[in-house]
């Protein structure tokens, strides 16, 4: 567990105030750099000791076979895995002939910063070396936001206490060594020397070199250039191979003076253009970097920033270590999808490898959302992304036996990547999860655009899948046989709820779209009938119901499963220490199903229908997932146990900045992250859109004095400040005197850009006591409150 007295809790970093290498692997996930197109892990500038090294270009793959004991039609065949490319982080520094290592001679000061603000991670360090010479170290790193191709190091060496003599190494490294991996199915698959040479070239005060991967033939380029700034004498010069290009830099100080330089690093890939063509672009970008020089980075950078927070930060008052964590997560998912365009945002984002890179759900349930109301620029580049891999899609409804399009459960460039059936191909509630977040976009920003532009089409064609995959039986009822909701301890079952409010959702979203467009649906073969067919099926869904028990069943029959015996079966996460025979029959929940379907489909049940269910479904659920607790935190808020829901916001806020699920050396947990936003704001805040207009129902815990949020609506900025007795709207942007309705309290409100409007609050009590976890799987932030060595 990363402990506070190494990583101290302020609202606009975090910082590292000691080098422990036992937590190499995970700081190396907190402090990785990103813009959606390149992604480099916080590894140390000298590039040992490391636990997992990392340069990552988004949509950049390599092809592997998926392994069966037993082959079965329509089973993926191949899997793709992010590949680590080139890598240019690497500085090495001698001093005299000592290499700079931080297990050798002695640190006397190390501290690490990551800047919400500024998007750059800064390392200092005093380094004694073995032979008794002291210097200095500062190194300042940033991939830039506002320039796609481009990342860059300030790297500044001092002698402290005697002359010596400086050597620095600056490479760019391809095919390194990574470490084997465990057996833990959420790390990655490991790749041995995945890069064959093309070129290399040695460019100015650099070098350029181009590699292909061996199967899946993308080509990629890396590119670096340095300025060298030093009092009297240097040498410089630069050597490039195949696999490896290096400029060196010598010159001696004297105590007190010091050695600058700036290394600009620019990449990219394709799987269309030609080499010289690839060359080109890359060199073009790396001379860009030097004409706005390293200043100018840092000053677009945080410009680039400075816009991002007005319309996203959140703000918490009486609670540090969430105010941090939202931060901490709004940051991450911005890096991941800022320059994405048009490429998919991965579960890790690109801190780290693990789930291969591959994209899931993740994505457009958990991610999207939050960028939908803070940077809707970014949601409308991948949902064209997806819409790039609608024929793939259809492809594999196809080879499935199926109408419409089946959009994978992971993936990387569009085909699907899951080898096991039931908690992968039967999923398909992620067709339903893509249309849901096509129609929010278009209902948050007002942007009609990507609907016509490829959304219609989406749209049409997840629908034919549900109407192909489902059936009425006898009595008219519509049913969907064979499926696996969020839950994958439940698997292959009928009428999962979630899975079929989200088709349900699908298909009426589909009708209206094509109403709203009906030259276009019908050049797409859409009929009045096909239209007719689709709302019969949604309005004649079945919603199981056990009258007895009062509450919902997750699917068919759910109630009536056997109960889990969690005093002797508690060895988490269960599906590494128990086998899915026992899982699946059995009332156990990986993470928030039904709960979920409450959240995205609120209007689909009844206040006390709410609370019957958190309450049922609270004892059952084991979050062995990092997607579960913001889930939990937003219908507990709702139901009136604001005390639980503040310790589950508090578990998602923390999953990576404490390392809550022992996995964050793999890389961050992106859903987790932009979950803490959901958690204060859908949950605290009471955001709900589902009934295509924007509603809030503010209510704080007693932890909580204040909550401030900020959203995106159509053309408006909207400031949300909420204490214990009231909230006050600040309606920005628009024409002077401009109104917006929205709902507060289930009640309709309009708000103007003239003045703030200030209403009281509701009243939140809960209707049932605060119902009880299973055993060991209380939130963590009350389980660490009473026992904080329960994770050591």
């Amino acid at each position: 567990m990363i402990n506070e007295d190494v990583f101290p809790v302020e609202p606009w970093q975090v910082r590292e105030t000691r080098l422990d290498l036992s937590l190499l692997a995970q700081t190396e996930s907190l402090f990785a750099l990103s813009n959606g197109h390149i992604g480099l892990r916080g590894n140390l500038d000298e590039g040992e000791p490391y636990g997992l090294p990392g340069t990552y270009l988004n949509g950049f793959y390599e092809v592997r076979p998926l392994p069966y004991a037993e082959a079965g039609y329509g089973y993926p065949e191949a899997g793709q895995t992010v590949v680590n490319v080139t890598n240019g982080k690497v500085i090495r520094l001698l001093v005299d002939d000592e290499p700079f290592d931080v297990r050798y001679g002695e640190v006397l000061y190390h501290e690490r910063v990551l800047d919400f603000r500024t998007g750059k991670l800064t390392r200092r360090t005093q380094w004694c070396s073995p032979a008794g010479k002291q210097v200095k170290v500062c190194s300042t790193r940033l991939v830039s936001l506002a320039q796609r191709s481009v990342a860059a190091i300030e790297y500044l060496v001092e002698a402290l206490n005697k002359f010596v003599r400086i050597t620095v190494q600056s490479e760019l490294v391809a095919n390194e060594d990574i470490p084997q991996s465990t057996g833990d199915p959420r790390v990655a698959a490991v790749l041995e020397h995945p890069l064959e040479a093309v070129e290399h070239e040695q460019i100015g005060r650099g070098a350029l070199l181009i590699h292909r991967t061996k199967a899946s033939g993308l080509m990629m380029a890396a590119a670096m250039d340095h300025e060298v700034e030093v009092p009297g004498r240097v040498e410089v010069s630069t050597d490039a191979r195949a696999d490896l290009a290096r400029t060196t830099v010598i010159c001696g100080l004297r105590p007190g003076q010091k050695l600058r330089i700036v290394k600009y690093l620019a990449y990219g890939w394709s799987s269309l253009r030609s080499r010289p063509a690839l060359h080109d672009q890359v060199a073009a970008a790396l001379t860009g970097a030097r004409y706005s020089g390293w200043q100018g980075l840092l000053d677009a950078q945080r410009v680039y920033l400075e816009e991002f927070w007005d319309a996203a930060d959140v703000e918490v008052e009486g609670g540090a270590e969430c105010q941090q964590a939202v931060r901490f997560g709004m940051f991450h998912v911005l890096q991941a999808s800022a320059r994405a365009e048009r490429r998919p945002i991965p579960a890790k984002g690109l801190t780290g490898s693990g789930y291969d890179g591959h994209t899931f759900w993740d994505t457009e349930m958990f991610v999207l959302p939050v960028l939908t109301y803070t940077a809707p620029q970014a949601v409308a580049d991948v949902l064209r992304w997806r819409a790039s891999t609608l024929k793939l899609a259809q492809q594999r409804a196809a080879q499935l036996g199926l109408n419409g399009a089946r959009f994978p459960w992971r993936t990387i460039h569009g085909e699907s990547c899951s080898s096991y059936w039931p908690a992968g191909t039967a999923a398909w509630h992620i067709n339903a999860d893509i249309a849901m977040a096509f129609e929010r976009y278009r209902t948050v920003t007002g942007d009609q655009s990507v609907e016509k532009e490829c959304g219609l089409k989406v749209l049409i064609e997840t629908a034919r899948l549900w109407v192909s995959l489902g059936h009425h039986d006898r009595h008219g009822i519509w049913h969907l046989d064979g499926v696996t909701g969020p839950d994958e301890y439940t698997a292959i079952v009928r009428d999962n709820v979630y899975t079929n409010l989200m088709a349900a959702h699908n298909l009426r979203a589909a009708a209206d779209a094509c109403a709203r467009h009906p030259d276009a649906a019908r050049a797409l073969g859409v009929t009045t009938d096909e239209m007719a067919a689709w709302r019969n099926a949604a309005s004649a869904v079945h919603i199981p119901y056990d009258e007895e028990l009062g509450v919902h069943q997750q699917c068919d029959g759910f109630t009536t499963f056997a109960e889990w015996d969690f005093a002797v079966h508690n060895n988490y996460p269960l599906l590494l220490h128990e086998p899915y025979v026992r899982l699946y029959p059995a009332q156990v929940i990986k993470q928030a199903d039904l709960v979920l379907a409450m959240h995205w489909q609120s209007h689909a049940f009844t206040l006390e229908q709410k609370a019957r269910n958190v309450d049922y479904y609270e004892r059952r659920t084991v979050r062995d997932s990092s997607l579960s607790a913001c889930t939990q935190a937003v219908l507990c808020a709702e139901v009136g146990h604001l005390d639980l829901a503040h310790d589950y916001t508090h578990e998602a806020a923390l999953t990576d900045l404490r390392d809550l699920h022992h996995n964050t050396r793999d890389g961050l947990h992106l859903a987790s992250l932009a979950g803490t936003w959901i958690a204060l704001v859908a949950g605290f805040g009471g955001l709900r859109d589902d009934q295509g207009v924007l509603a809030l129902d503010p209510k704080l815990p007693d932890a909580f004095s204040r909550l401030r949020f900020r959203l995106r609506w159509r053309n408006f900025r909207l400031i949300v400040d909420a204490t214990h007795t009231d909230t006050t709207y600040t309606l920005r942007d628009g024409g002077s005197g401009d109104t917006l309705t929205i709902r507060h309290a289930g009640k309709e409100l309009t708000l103007n850009t003239c003045s703030p409007v200030t209403v009281p609050v509701r009243s939140c009590k809960p209707l049932l006591p605060r119902p009880p976890q299973p055993s060991g799987r209380e939130p963590l932030h009350r389980r660490l409150a009473m026992d904080p060595e329960c994770l050591s």
